[in-house]
Formats: structure tokens, C-alpha cells, sequence
């Protein structure tokens, strides 16, 4: 391994690269990485992270060893591993792997012989074979299996897990060739603990669709049950507590105002697509997401119910949010069904504001919401305050104590003035 080398550039440099890059950083890899978003690769190069998980410290120790980050794709010319950490969304509900491609012919045309490849977006089964594979080559001149090594191995973040990160969660790995594998398995080897081998792309790509569409058929089934509980008048809460109790046969999941984040909303349509592709139909999903589409709107009917039913208009009534984004403590507001309440609530003619302390802007469209600084504050003014996400900075007792009604929508309150889900 020459000197002149960088032992990994990461190709994308958000949630997912820029923990891997810090990971690698801190066995002692040489690291540098490329972006599209010059104010993505400015910040890092500042010694600020816009990752939540990864603190300014930790980039700026990156650069002090030598880390840099570009928007010229002539870096990777001199990678020895090059890992493509680019998201993959969706554009009008369907699959979008533009930047996946991209980012392809990016890397084969500054590949060099021996490199190591290696997908880590989250797609359908056959994108690193059927896909990136073609594209690399062409762009290249070089064959994979033979001139460099490609791979594929989804990534795992969990944005705000304080126990599992890069080093302790498992991680797959497959190669398009047994060799292409054994090259994934020694990378990642130097620095994640423990590495599972996948027979093949197909199965590893398969494998992490599982994953988050596992999670959001689970989540269907409580969100439902949660639907049903509350036309029949049972305490949805405490069955969950019930079944949870369950030392085996039973995983607990918690119903909740919608489906948020980058993978649970979209990876399903990536294996729905895919069904498609092969004259597939999977029914289960589909269910699934008429249950999770659903639950935003049962929010904004239940707070339109509870403000009629104390006598308040719907029309004009203060009504505040309390979390904007799609999971506990942290600043991502990716798929947050913060978006369709509050979207629901205004086009029924309520003043909508939200707190959040991880949030500082929150908008429906072109239509920002006021931000209030004190939560104390915003329930003295609300007429009606609706718990979305449940923060370590809200006290149940203090908002239970306070004047306004509230709507729980994560179990986390009890009262006779609190409504649940």
C-alpha cells in the first residue's frame, strides 16, 4: 500500500459517510471523501460537522490527521477503498437512484486498478450488480472481479442510538465474485466489530429491505390496533404493556402519529418496485401503508373532536406541536408526520406552532411555522397541544399540569384531562 494512497474515500457525506469516515479515522485510516454540496464539503472543512451524530470535535480530529473533504471526484483516483454513501429517495413515490448513478460514474471514471467498491445506499435487490456494476465498467474500461473489487453492504445507522454505532453493529457484506468478498470482509474488518457474509448482492440487498419493511409492517399492525382500541374504548397503552410482558414470541412495537425518517417510509416501495419488476405482488405492504398513510389524518380528526367537544372552533384555535422531528432527541425531520398534521390542522383553519429544541425551522411548504422558544410559554397560549414526539426535555408532569387539552400521541401521559392516540 503505497503512502500516496488514501486507505478509504467516502462518496457522500451525510448521515451515513460521515460516521463511517470517523469510524475509520479512529483505527488510524487515511481518509478523505467527496460531495456534490460545496457548503457540505465547506462546513467539514471549517472542522464542523451538520451530522448530529458526529460531533465538531471528532471532524475536526479527522483533519488534523490529514482528512479532507472535496467536491472534486479526482480524489477517489487515489482511494484504495472507496465506499458510496449517497441516499436514494424517492420522486413522485417511486424509486429514485439518480444520485446512485451518479455517484457511479463518479468513481469509474477516476478508478484505479485494485480498488475496492462498495455500495452502501439502501436500493432494490440488483442495483450493485444491474446497476452501478454496468455503469462503473463502462465508464472505467475495467471489469470488476478481475480489474477492481465491487461489492455491497447496507448500512445500519440508527441517528440517535446511544449504544449501537458503526464499530458494534454487525455489518453484511457480499461481493459479486467470492474474491470481490473476501476484499469487503478485510476492509471492513479493520474496523467494525463483528461482519456477516451475505451469499451474494442480491440477498444482501434483499436483506436490509427486510429489515426496515419488517419494522414497518409491525408498526401497521400496533397503528391499527391503536385505531381500533380507540372506536371500541380499550386502552391501547396498556394492552401493549400486556403483550410486552411476553418472554418470547411477541417483538414490541408502538403505534404513533405516522412513519417518519429516510428508510422505514421509503424502503418498502424500493421492495414493493421490485415485486412489480417481477410480476409480484406484495399485498402485506400494501396494507401496510394504507394504515401508516392514514394515521396523520386520525391525529388531526381526534384534535379537531377534542377542540369541538370542549366548545373551541376548529377555525382560529391555537393548536401546538410538540416535536417536529421523526424520532426522539434529534434534528431529523426527514418523512415527519409533524409535516401532514400540520398540515391537516391548517387547512382546517387552526394556528399551528410547533417546539422543538433539536428543530429551529419547520415548515408546510412555503408556509414556516412559529417556533416557540419555551414550551412553558407555548401551552399557557394553546388551546390545544399535541405531543408528536416524545423528547427528554418534555416533563409529563408539567404537561399534565397544564391549562391546555392534550393529545398524546406516544403513550407517555396519564390524566383524565390527557387524550390518547
Amino acid at each position: 500500500m503505497s503512502e500516496t494512497r488514501t486507505d478509504l474515500v467516502v462518496v457522500g457525506l451525510g448521515y451515513v459517510g460521515l460516521p463511517l469516515l470517523v469510524r475509520a479515522h479512529e483505527t488510524g485510516m487515511r481518509t478523505a471523501g467527496f460531495d456534490i454540496s460545496a457548503e457540505v464539503v465547506a462546513g467539514l472543512g471549517a472542522g464542523r460537522s451538520h451530522v448530529a451524530d458526529v460531533p465538531h470535535s471528532a471532524v475536526a480530529d479527522m483533519a488534523a490527521a490529514g482528512f479532507r473533504a472535496t467536491t472534486d471526484p479526482a480524489v477517489i483516483a487515489e482511494a484504495d477503498a472507496v465506499v458510496v454513501c449517497v441516499p436514494t429517495g424517492l420522486t413522485d413515490g417511486a424509486p429514485d437512484l439518480s444520485a446512485v448513478r451518479a455517484a457511479a460514474r463518479s468513481v469509474g471514471e477516476n478508478l484505479s486498478l485494485g480498488t475496492l467498491v462498495v455500495l452502501e445506499s439502501t436500493s432494490y435487490p440488483g442495483t450493485t450488480e444491474d446497476v452501478v456494476r454496468p455503469i462503473l465498467e463502462e465508464s472505467s474500461g475495467l471489469v470488476a472481479g478481475e480489474d477492481f473489487h465491487l461489492a455491497y453492504s447496507p448500512e445500519r445507522i440508527d441517528p440517535g442510538n446511544e449504544v449501537f454505532g458503526v464499530r458494534n453493529t454487525p455489518k453484511v457484506v457480499a461481493g459479486v465474485t467470492p474474491l470481490c468478498a473476501k476484499h469487503g470482509v478485510a476492509f471492513y474488518g479493520r474496523f467494525i466489530d463483528t461482519l456477516v457474509v451475505s451469499r451474494g448482492t442480491r440477498e444482501a440487498e434483499m436483506a436490509k429491505l427486510l429489515e426496515n419493511t419488517y419494522r414497518y409492517v409491525s408498526i401497521a399492525l400496533v397503528n391499527e390496533v391503536a385505531l381500533f382500541c380507540d372506536r371500541t374504548g380499550i386502552d391501547v397503552w396498556d394492552v401493549l404493556h400486556c403483550a410486552g410482558t411476553k418472554p418470547f414470541g411477541y417483538a414490541p412495537f408502538q403505534p404513533g402519529p405516522g412513519v417518519g425518517g429516510h428508510c422505514i417510509p421509503v424502503d418498502p416501495v424500493y421492495l414493493e418496485t421490485a415485486g412489480v419488476s417481477a410480476g409480484f405482488d406484495f399485498r402485506t405492504l400494501s396494507a401496510a401503508r394504507e394504515v401508516n398513510e392514514r394515521m396523520p389524518h386520525h391525529v388531526v380528526d381526534r384534535a379537531e373532536r377534542l377542540l369541538q367537544d370542549a366548545g373551541i372552533a376548529v377555525e382560529g384555535a391555537r393548536v401546538l406541536l410538540l416535536g417536529a422531528s421523526y424520532k426522539p432527541d434529534i434534528a431529523d425531520t426527514r418523512e415527519t408526520p409533524a409535516l401532514p398534521v400540520a398540515s391537516g390542522l391548517l387547512k382546517s383553519g387552526a394556528e399551528v406552532v410547533y417546539h422543538d429544541p433539536n428543530v429551529p425551522e419547520f415548515a408546510v411548504g412555503e408556509r414556516g411555522l412559529r417556533r416557540v422558544e419555551h414550551v412553558e410559554d407555548g401551552l399557557r397560549e394553546a388551546d390545544l397541544a399535541i405531543l408528536l414526539q416524545d423528547h427528554a426535555c418534555y416533563d409529563p408532569v408539567r404537561l399534565v399540569a397544564s391549562r391546555c387539552l392534550l393529545l398524546d400521541t406516544r403513550g407517555k401521559l396519564a390524566g383524565e384531562n390527557i387524550s390518547h392516540l
